[in-house]
């Protein structure tokens, strides 16, 4: 039976007080007794389908989305439920070790999964799977765009319209606008991002310096160098690593020190890899000339928050993985993910 992408009511959820957008998006799944299996909740879908754009028929068997879903929220509706599916939603210890005994897969519709508790989750015997690779070309895209960006003061420039300054047009550039061949561009990770990232940079003719814990032998036109190597030599940092205990502000204030006084630093991965105090420091002080950031280390920012008004500054809503091309491709991974747990072979296991 056909069933419209974006049902607003389904017997089965008539029920419920919780706005709910919609419900058996794909064929249902049952036992031999004839009782329904694999009931898969999906705790904020908001936060992948905000403009009611994508298709969430790929993902097959019992659904239910709800928008979001508050603490207290998610216990009730993961009752009986099996497979979960969450989008940056913080599940923590406290939380999964209220599970019930029926939730046996937490499958992270993103790459990064710091905001579940693995260690909880492993005491319960749940797995915990990942979706990554879904965005590669888009966030690369996005660092490039940045660098872009900041090479041609393009903020600076914008501004200067706003105000209906045009000396831009009518005097001579009265900001800053340089090259990017033979520049040097440091990239923290060497991921499936990292090295798209390398990959357009190398067509661009910028030298590329890459920082990695793990060690590894020079590459045509890729150089891997020490951290400290990396941030005094490159006139672009560019992060793409995972945020973990070990990386959280792997950018402090003594690595943006040695930093060149006219570097600009990139972050399209995670905002807690740079300690973003430290780096307004820096800022205001020019011990670095830009920085352009996709990800902040409190998301969204607080109204006060300098960044948002610093003219060496750009900012965007953590905008890199969200292209519909890209968030439609991210369903439908989740939707593997879950197709190979339901035929007994789990596909990027974290847990």
């Amino acid at each position: 039976m056909k069933r419209d992408r974006f049902p607003e009511k389904h017997d089965k959820i008539l029920s419920y007080k919780e706005k709910v957008i919609g419900t058996a998006y794909g064929m249902c799944c049952y036992n031999k007794e004839g009782n329904m299996k694999h009931r898969i909740c999906m705790l904020n879908i908001a936060r992948i389908n905000y403009d009611h754009r994508l298709d969430i028929s790929c993902i097959k068997g019992d659904v239910v989305a709800y928008e979001d879903s508050d603490p207290q929220e998610i216990l009730q509706r993961v009752q009986d439920c099996e497979i979960v599916v969450s989008k940056e939603l913080e599940l923590s210890k406290a939380l999964i070790e209220q599970f019930p005994d029926s939730v046996r897969l937490i499958c992270e519709a993103g790459t990064g999964y710091n905001n579940i508790d693995l260690e909880a989750c492993r005491k319960k015997g749940i797995i915990v799977c990942n979706t990554p690779a879904y965005s590669t070309k888009r966030v690369a895209h996005t660092a490039i765009m940045l660098l872009l960006s900041l090479s041609s003061s393009m903020r600076e420039q914008l501004q200067m319209l706003e105000h209906k300054d045009y000396r831009n047009f009518t005097d001579h550039m009265l900001v800053e606008h340089t090259e990017v061949n033979d520049k040097t561009l440091g990239v923290i990770g060497y991921g499936s991002i990292g090295q798209e990232v390398i990959r357009i940079a190398k067509v661009l003719d910028m030298k590329i310096l890459v920082y990695t814990r793990t060690p590894r032998e020079h590459v045509e036109g890729v150089r891997f160098v020490s951290l400290p190597e990396l941030l005094k030599e490159s006139d672009y940092v560019s992060l793409h690593c995972p945020l973990t205990s070990e990386t959280r502000h792997l950018i402090d204030e003594v690595h943006l020190s040695m930093m060149k006084p006219s570097a600009a630093i990139i972050n399209t991965a995670r905002g807690a890899l740079i300690d973003e105090q430290a780096l307004i420091a820096a800022l205001q002080n020019k011990q670095i000339a830009k920085a352009a950031l996709d990800v902040q280390e409190e998301e969204p920012m607080r109204e006060d928050n300098p960044l948002y008004t610093m003219p060496n500054v750009i900012i965007t809503p953590h905008m890199g993985w969200r292209g519909l091309e890209t968030r439609q491709r991210l369903l439908q991974l989740v939707s593997a993910n879950i197709e190979a747990y339901m035929e007994g072979t789990v596909i990027n296991r974290v847990v």
